[in-house]
């Protein structure tokens, strides 16, 4: 399973140290955030069921509430709290802890951090990392484009043509997001984005050619570092006989990431413009996701004059 360690959170955040409890075991595997303002009140109902994976964050209400507290029932309640398996507690506003909790910490071996960010600023924060650290993630042989703002993917055997119809792309005014592979993460229960892993960010293999660097051939308007996949072109070679889609009345969707993106297969033979096609492909899908189908519309006007 995907996870965060203490360590990496830490230092990715940027998070100041105010007891450093026994984390060496601690993982992160939820993007959920707990401020503890109920358990603050003595409601812990629910509380045990998850809290060894969310992150606890104190902002000054809650710290507000401790300090109306009287000191006793503070020192119990701080104690209840830090008997469960919290990952770490976090002070926002760069507030200080109370000699209860600092006690608390010590005694169950929770980390206690700071930060300066506000509450709800270091909460988006944090959710945005987690989200994209926890993101379920592939590597995809292919090329990812960028055409007319739509994220294509461009899969097919090795020497089929991905790499060659992504460069007269580029020459049209597309975008190359990464070549050879691409690193997919599914951001959200429909979302999927691609980027170029860092080592060959902005390379391409041309056969005949080699290695070239599109960025310093084409210019910066001509790369991206990361697009979403909208949408998944699928280079064949040409066989007569096979079957290929005629009318695009049939829709076709690939599984990636248990995310299903809409797919059409291009047949590939000598004389084929694959980048004018592949820009078609693009449009006509957009049009479509705005709710025109020229194949619908034409299969109408067919049946009515039957």
């Amino acid at each position: 399973m995907t996870f965060v360690t203490l360590p990496e959170l830490i230092k990715d955040l940027d998070l100041e140290i105010i007891y450093d409890g026994q984390n060496e075991r601690v993982q992160i595997d939820t993007s959920n955030i707990n401020r503890p303002g109920l358990q603050f009140a003595n409601y812990f109902t629910f509380f045990a069921e998850d809290t060894s994976a969310r992150l606890q964050v104190i902002g000054l209400v809650e710290m507000a509430y401790l300090n109306d507290l009287k000191i006793n029932t503070r020192k119990t309640r701080l104690n209840k709290y830090f008997s469960y398996a919290l990952p770490c507690v976090i002070l926002c506003r760069g507030l200080d802890p109370t000699p209860e909790m600092i006690e608390a910490a010590q005694k169950y071996q929770r980390t206690l951090l700071k930060t300066n960010n506000i509450t709800t600023e270091f909460v988006s924060i944090a959710v945005n990392y987690l989200d994209d650290k926890l993101a379920p993630r592939i590597s995809q042989h292919g090329v990812l484009v960028d055409v007319y703002g739509l994220g294509v993917l461009l899969l097919g055997e090795s020497g089929i043509g991905k790499s060659e119809t992504a460069l007269e792309l580029i020459k049209r005014g597309h975008r190359l997001v990464s070549d050879d592979v691409v690193k997919i993460k599914k951001v959200a229960s429909h979302r999927l984005i691609g980027e170029a892993p860092e080592n060959i960010r902005y390379y391409m293999e041309i056969r005949g050619i080699g290695i070239i660097n599109v960025q310093a051939m084409y210019g910066v308007g001509a790369i991206m570092n990361a697009k979403s996949i909208d949408l998944v072109v699928q280079l064949d070679p040409w066989e007569k006989g096979s079957y290929c889609e005629r009318l695009g009345l049939d829709e076709e969707f690939i599984n990636i990431l248990d995310v299903a993106v809409h797919k059409i297969t291009i047949p590939v033979k000598p004389g084929r413009n694959l980048a004018i096609i592949v820009e078609a492909a693009a449009r006509d899908f957009r049009l479509k996701k705005l709710g025109y189908n020229a194949a619908e519309e034409l299969n109408k006007k067919l049946f009515n004059e039957s």
